[in-house]
């Protein structure tokens, strides 16, 4: 059969609506109702507040309301399935964290989502790092005073874990491979309680976040050694970072990210992540994030994802030296 331009060109259309029709008319129209983002954690969590003092931003630069959907529960994963099964039409956005998107696929075979498969990035929010924190009646002024210590006492050294597939525990084991330590990793139901013995003189090294460990450290009962991320801590100018204390390669961060669902048209992907970006990037909103002590950061689509994948690398191997067994 002979077909004519005209008879190709409509061909090739029937033929992209027939396999993703929203590839043709989303960018077009989107958005034209209020959009969706789920938080995987309750309200007043890391990822919840943090979406809530950016989305107002991207609400005003889009037009339509971005109403937030808590869905807490089994350490995220139930709303991040919420977010992989939406539609990929620009109108579900998911919030994701390490844990949720990094050890969760490293660490359980059996994950109802894949991270990889399943969604999109549409943009780094921000690091929260953590703080290497001691009661003061331990000998170690330095992180390096603290390792000698961890040296001459095999397993002397205990330091606090919300479980194995916390960032608290697989950064102890990352700080162990690195320095050659062995440390006892005690594993509490809360942070806040894990804070509590570590006040008390029950466990010598706290491994937590800013918010439930920054006010001790400033009220001097707690000593804060190092943080570990790459860059210091606003919040905590004068202490150093775990790479600038000697062990090199070490960055252990809980960061925060904005995703959409696999398939979403990549017109929308692209104007989300410049929506994001810009709201992210404005000093009220950075100020904001400050306060919560996340460092904010903000990435093109590509570059998180290739960051994803590392990531998972990086903890599956630390995972696996330490005999971690999945979930």
């Amino acid at each position: 059969m002979v077909m004519n331009k005209t008879s190709v060109i409509i061909a090739a259309g029937i033929a992209l609506l027939a396999g993703n029709p929203l590839a043709l008319f989303a960018a077009d129209t989107w958005p034209s109702r209020p959009i969706r983002l789920v938080a995987p954690f309750p309200a007043g969590s890391s990822v919840d507040a943090a979406v809530r003092v950016i989305t107002p931003r991207v609400t005003e630069t889009l037009g339509q309301a971005i109403v937030i959907d808590n869905r807490a529960g089994a350490s995220g994963s139930i709303g991040v399935e919420v977010g992989a099964r939406a539609a990929p039409d620009g109108y579900t956005l998911t919030g994701g964290t390490t844990s949720t998107h990094a050890l969760a696929k490293a660490l359980n075979p059996h994950l109802s989502y894949d991270p990889q498969r399943d969604f999109v990035p549409i943009t780094l929010i921000g690091h929260l790092p953590y703080i290497l924190a001691v009661h003061p009646g331990v000998a170690a002024n330095t992180l390096q005073e603290l390792i000698v210590l961890a040296r001459a006492k095999p397993g002397g050294i205990r330091y606090t874990t919300v479980g194995d597939a916390s960032m608290a525990r697989l950064g102890g084991e990352l700080l162990s491979n690195l320095t050659g330590i062995k440390m006892t990793p005690i594993a509490y139901k809360s942070s806040a309680q894990s804070v509590v013995d570590t006040i008390a003189g029950r466990i010598e090294l706290q491994f937590g976040t800013m918010a439930p460990v920054l006010p001790h450290v400033r009220s001097g009962k707690l000593r804060a050694l190092a943080v570990t991320s790459a860059k210091r801590a606003p919040a905590l100018p004068d202490v150093p970072t775990v790479q600038e204390s000697g062990v090199k390669n070490f960055e252990v961060t809980l960061w925060l990210a904005v995703f959409a669902p696999a398939q979403t048209p990549r017109a929308i992907v692209e104007r989300l992540n410049k929506e994001f970006t810009a709201a992210i990037n404005t000093p009220q909103v950075r100020d904001a994030l400050l306060i919560q002590g996340l460092q904010a950061e903000t990435t093109t689509s590509a570059a998180f994802a290739r960051y994803l994948d590392a990531e998972i690398s990086k903890w599956r191997e630390v995972a696996r030296k330490a005999d971690l067994k999945p979930g």
